[in-house]
């Protein structure tokens, strides 16, 4: 998380939004460009019987009216957190088993790739699975993560154990 700790920054937004904004705790991640803030919007009513398309349709409803009816205060949150954090906000709302994420940042990411690496991300382009080899590599990136969130959990684990083992070891500079 480099220099900030996510307990300081949950508790910053939980101080600046509106109690009545969300129903439960916020859920604040980051990274090295981003903060995302997702909170849970109170689930619809619907009549007794109601199919999934009617609760659906209410759902999506009820987000779109949060987005619009907060979106000056939102900016306005998003703009002094930018400034004190240095990284850019977005917005999400979860309802019901639903997140719906409003704008996020879609951050360039340089690599080079082999031939072989290549051909796939052409022949996801040429069957229509994708737009341009970026939108291809986008799309591998997130099968990835759907398919091995376990791993990839258990990864960020391990990497949280070394930061902590870096932090206690010698410090550069420091002569004995």
């Amino acid at each position: 998380m480099n220099d900030m700790k996510l307990d300081e920054l949950r508790g910053w937004f939980a101080g600046r939004i509106p109690d009545e904004w969300f129903s439960g705790p916020l859920d604040v991640t980051l990274d090295r460009e981003e903060i995302l803030v997702v909170g849970e919007i109170p689930d619809v009513k619907v009549a007794k019987g109601a199919g999934e398309v009617e609760a659906t349709a209410a759902r999506e409803a009820r987000v779109d009216a949060f987005r619009e009816e907060t979106r000056g205060q939102r900016m306005d949150i998003a703009e002094d957190a930018q400034r004190r954090f240095r990284r850019n906000v977005s917005w999400g709302a979860k309802i019901g088993d639903e997140t719906h994420l409003f704008t996020t940042a879609a951050v360039p990411v340089m690599t080079r790739l082999r031939m072989r690496e290549r051909a796939v991300l052409d022949t996801l382009v040429d069957a229509g699975v994708a737009r341009s080899r970026s939108e291809a590599l986008a799309w591998c990136v997130r099968l990835v993560g759907d398919n091995e969130g376990a791993w990839i959990e258990k990864l960020r684990g391990a990497l949280g154990a070394v930061k902590e083992a870096r932090g206690e070891g010698p410090k550069p500079g420091r002569q004995n």
